[in-house]
């Protein structure tokens, strides 16, 4: 088995030792070679030993852990976040298609992040992704998405969706400027979205943006948008879209 070379860092020195421990029991794939208590030693680590993989903290004194992606021209090893419950964190994870673990740490989800960490290393798109989920952290803002489609991943502008239409267990997301395939279902996006009123659920299999609505049909339920596309309105839906759009 060809293992990870790893480093984990933490500003608390139990923190470092529960995580080594978990790694020594439970993901035998990962060779652990140092343990850093801030993100400046990490970066002297980083550069020295050239790690596969870094079990990074979120919250540290001096420089947060997102803030890696700063020290470096390119990234060219995979990361996961360990961080202490916050939703909005969380959210930003999600939005980056970045990897991360909950403290306490759940020993079936450390080793399945492990387990994609080995089999799907994505190393070209990292800095894009830490640089997204740097920018919604820090400005708490939501600008852009990240979408996997056929091994890509793509930066999508909020702006340019039009709509995201549920396809049983995927999703399509009509932009402005094309349609992308996204292997996550409608809920998932719900979720990335909350908070932001541009976007309505008027379906079970569809989310429009508001401000690419062109007209709405109040006799056969339907809405069109900005690119020519009809969508469905649920009747159920009919009242909460109708005052959405009026505000």
């Amino acid at each position: 088995m060809n293992k990870l070379r790893a480093i984990l860092v933490d500003d608390e020195e139990g923190a470092r030792d529960v995580l080594q421990n978990l790694l020594l029991r439970f993901c035998p794939e990962v060779e652990l070679i140092a343990k850093c208590e801030n993100v400046t030693k990490a970066v002297e680590v980083i550069n020295r030993e050239k790690p596969d993989l870094v079990f990074l903290d979120i919250e540290m004194p001096n420089y947060a852990g997102y803030e890696i992606v700063n020290f470096f021209k390119e990234i060219n090893f995979e990361i996961i976040f360990v961080t202490a419950y916050d939703q909005y964190a969380i959210r930003a994870f999600e939005i980056a298609a970045i990897d991360y673990l909950l403290k306490p740490i759940d020993i079936e989800r450390l080793k399945l992040a492990v387990a994609r960490a080995l089999q799907q290393r994505n190393i070209q798109q990292q800095s894009q992704r830490l640089n997204l989920l740097s920018n919604t952290l820090e400005s708490k803002q939501l600008k852009n998405i990240v979408v996997s489609d056929k091994g890509q991943q793509n930066i999508i502008p909020i702006e340019s969706i039009i709509a995201i239409e549920a396809q049983e267990s995927y999703c399509i997301i009509h932009t402005t400027e094309k349609k992308i395939v996204a292997s996550k279902n409608l809920k998932h996006f719900e979720t990335v979205l909350e908070g932001l009123p541009q976007f309505i659920r008027v379906h079970k299999s569809w989310m429009v943006n508001k401000e690419h609505i062109k007209n709405y049909s109040k006799s056969d339920l339907s809405i069109q948008l900005s690119n020519g596309l009809l969508t469905k309105l649920s009747k159920y839906k009919k009242a909460e879209f109708e005052a959405a759009i009026s505000s």
